[in-house]
């Protein structure tokens, strides 16, 4: 193990890489990266190193951000087969057609979406701010939101926008039930629940917090709890306990897990920096089209 991390540090150093790995990641990803966080804040740090290649350990949609924040950058996704379920969902040709059903409409994609679907985008957002996005168009505008549903109806509520959504929905956090959390609490009854707005109807109801990974984290670090029940994608437990020893963290299901997140190990980081594979681009009349997307929600407000 340590003779391979010796191997991709010195690659690292002879390709001037950096290495971003997503809150999801395998422990042992997370503990490689030089940056970990939400897939859009990684883009951000990414843009503004030096750094000439990016590793983006996650998946297709967070390279493809990269990519667009830096295409003076190569960026590379250690496993090519390292999708989104819920970017998959919709496709820009779809979207299209539901511009045409709702014209005059402003769309808002999450970053959970494909270049080509932040292209026919207004704004983007995530799931740390898509309530004040949403809170900043005009009142007498339809609003769009896409791709997922359950984000979509927690920013309804919050704003009191009559949002047009999307079916779509993380195949991931929907394993997490109402009878997981109420089986947590029962085990936990002294512990804080927090619940990612990815989750359905139910299960946030039953939470105490709901919060994107990066509040999560924010958030467990300020808290005078010691128990915490982490109801999102396995891995940031990881970062949860590293950054928090003296906390507890429980998965509020073990069925949380994210097949893709871990499809990246530290040998196809390590092939990925030998062979300068998988290199992920988007063409510069959909990156030009979709980085509007993202300078208009940062222009809303910074991004956490």
């Amino acid at each position: 193990m340590s003779k391979l991390i010796e191997k991709i540090e010195e690659l690292k150093r002879q390709r001037n890489a950096v290495i971003l790995a997503h809150n999801y990641q395998p422990g042992e990803i997370q503990d490689l990266a030089d940056f970990t966080g939400d897939s859009l804040g990684l883009s951000i740090q990414a843009s503004k190193t030096d750094a000439d290649v990016i590793v983006f350990c996650g998946v297709l949609f967070m390279a493809e951000t990269a990519a667009i924040l830096s295409p003076e950058k190569t960026v590379l996704l250690p496993e090519k087969e390292a999708g989104c379920p819920m970017a998959d969902m919709i496709d820009a040709e779809q979207l299209r057609e539901l511009k045409q059903q709702h014209p005059g409409a402003l769309v808002v994609c999450y970053v959970n979406s494909s270049a080509g679907v932040k292209a026919e985008s207004d704004y983007c957002c995530t799931s740390a701010n898509a309530i004040e996005v949403v809170e900043s168009m005009p009142k007498d505008t339809e609003v769009i939101f896409v791709p997922d549903q359950h984000l979509g109806r927690f920013v309804a509520e919050r704003t009191g926008r009559a949002l047009i959504l999307w079916p779509g929905y993380c195949t991931t956090h929907v394993l997490i039930t109402e009878e997981d959390i109420k089986n947590a609490r029962q085990k936990y009854p002294d512990a804080i629940v927090m619940a990612h707005p990815e989750c359905n109807e139910p299960v946030k109801a039953m939470a105490d917090e709901l919060l994107s990974t990066d509040q999560m984290l924010k958030s467990a670090a300020k808290s005078r709890a010691k128990r915490f029940i982490i109801a999102t994608e396995t891995g940031i437990i990881h970062s949860l306990k590293k950054q928090n020893p003296d906390k507890e963290f429980f998965p509020a299901s073990d069925r949380g897990i994210c097949p893709n997140m871990k499809k990246i190990t530290l040998e196809k980081v390590l092939w990925s920096l030998e062979d300068m594979q998988y290199e992920i681009t988007v063409p510069e009349e959909i990156r030009i089209k979709a980085v509007k997307a993202l300078d208009r929600m940062v222009e809303v407000l910074p991004t956490e």
